[in-house]
């Protein structure tokens, strides 16, 4: 099946005050379709146009080499930006529970902590890209990636990503990526987190 756009699961200013309503819409409406789109021209008439963007994305080496950069950064758009989605929300915030908030306390010593690896990963990555909270098939970890390159191609599981592309908070924050990030934590969707968490374990 060709890759489809997926509805925003609230409103363009469900994220307010945090994320604006302009800065959804054009993420989403702009941003996002247009991963899609170039990513469905470049997969078309090959083999890979009817896979899952998981196995694409974790066989990148077999994607052939003239179309490899182009699936490799659309179709990366594609689902890094179906999960950013998915793990906001309007009544997001607060903390993680359960297994993941152990799992965390255990691998980082407290979620102040996660913050702020992922926070300082987020800060330092040069240009535009991703910063993670993944499943590496033993434990957690956090790392960040260059333009939208996904955690699918390393084969981990991306549990929670935030996306610091300028297009992502340059309305509201200009270049106060710090900002935007300290903020981008009072919409996370923990209970979404940790369903993916349970989900990658198995």
């Amino acid at each position: 099946m060709a890759l489809q756009l997926p509805d925003l699961p609230y409103s363009f200013d469900a994220l307010e005050p945090h994320i604006d309503a302009q800065t959804m819409e054009i993420h989403h409406d702009r941003h996002h379709k247009a991963y899609v789109d170039n990513g469905n021209a470049a997969l078309a008439g090959t083999q890979f146009a009817d896979r899952p963007v998981e196995q694409i994305l974790g066989d990148l080496d077999e994607i052939p080499e003239d179309k490899r950069t182009a699936v490799r950064n659309n179709v990366g758009g594609h689902a890094n930006h179906s999960l950013f989605w998915q793990i906001m929300s309007p009544d997001g915030g607060g903390a993680p529970s359960g297994d993941l908030a152990r799992a965390i306390d255990n691998a980082f010593g407290s979620v102040d902590e996660l913050k702020s690896a992922i926070n300082d990963g987020g800060v330092k990555r040069f240009g535009s890209g991703w910063t993670w909270l993944v499943w590496d098939g033993t434990g957690l970890a956090v790392y960040s990636t260059p333009n939208q390159d996904s955690p699918l191609m390393n084969d981990d599981v991306p549990l929670l990503g935030i996306d610091v592309w300028e297009h992502a908070y340059y309305l509201k924050y200009q270049n106060k990526r710090p900002d935007y990030l300290n903020a981008w934590w009072n919409v996370v969707n923990w209970d979404e987190v940790g369903r993916r968490y349970a989900e990658a374990r198995g």
